[in-house]
């Protein structure tokens, strides 16, 4: 009887070994990540009919810390005027341009935000010689404001340098979300996102 005990008691040892095992070996799951980032500012020198190159140092940004970063490394976006790069792809010949050494990729969704519960990533695309993937997401009103307002329902859809993925609803393209009465205040971009922080996961909710 003493045996049969000790026998029971090291089969249910060994069990809750097994399980502790397991559990230990198991990804911890993180929580999707919402944000809104207000007045970014992403200024250039030169363009906007001055007759001088677009130059200048890129903003860039890091959805896994959720902030913007000096690192030559460890960011997913880029922003100079209305510019926006990814860190993925080969330079398309802008100056000033931060090196790409991730795997960022990119596309613009059509649709409400919330609507966007997913990754199409058949619609990935990265930077090249041949422009960005993210140039569109604006629409220009010409003079004599020449206004910059993001274009209604265009959803910016990102996977990250590291293969985790975001959307991005820009908002404004105006320091506190509105234009002066010269519209001067501009290159400020203030947007909300949400981000999938587990690798490899690619919905929204």
């Amino acid at each position: 009887m003493k045996t049969l005990k000790l026998f029971t008691l090291f089969t249910i040892l060994i069990g809750l070994s097994s399980c502790s095992s397991e559990d230990d070996n198991t990804p911890e799951i993180l929580d999707l990540e919402t944000n809104t980032v207000t007045n970014l500012y992403a200024p250039q020198q030169g363009g906007q009919g001055s007759g001088e190159p677009e130059s200048g140092e890129f903003t860039k940004f890091d959805f896994s810390m959720g902030t913007t970063t000096t690192s030559d490394t460890d960011w997913d976006i880029a922003f100079r005027g209305t510019k926006i790069l990814l860190n993925g792809g080969v330079s398309s010949g802008l100056m000033d341009e931060p090196d790409r050494i991730g795997n960022g990729a990119a596309y613009l969704a059509t649709g409400e935000f919330g609507d966007i519960e997913a990754v199409n990533t058949t619609l990935l695309e990265q930077d090249s010689v041949n422009g960005l993937v993210l140039s569109n997401w604006y629409t220009y009103a010409g003079p004599p404001t020449h206004a910059i307002t993001p274009t209604a329902g265009k959803i910016l859809v990102i996977r990250t340098r590291s293969g985790a993925y975001a959307k991005v609803e820009i908002l404004s393209y105006y320091e506190d979300g509105q234009p002066n009465e010269d519209y001067t205040n501009f290159q400020y971009y203030t947007f909300k996102y949400v981000f999938q922080p587990n690798i490899g996961e690619t919905t929204f909710n």
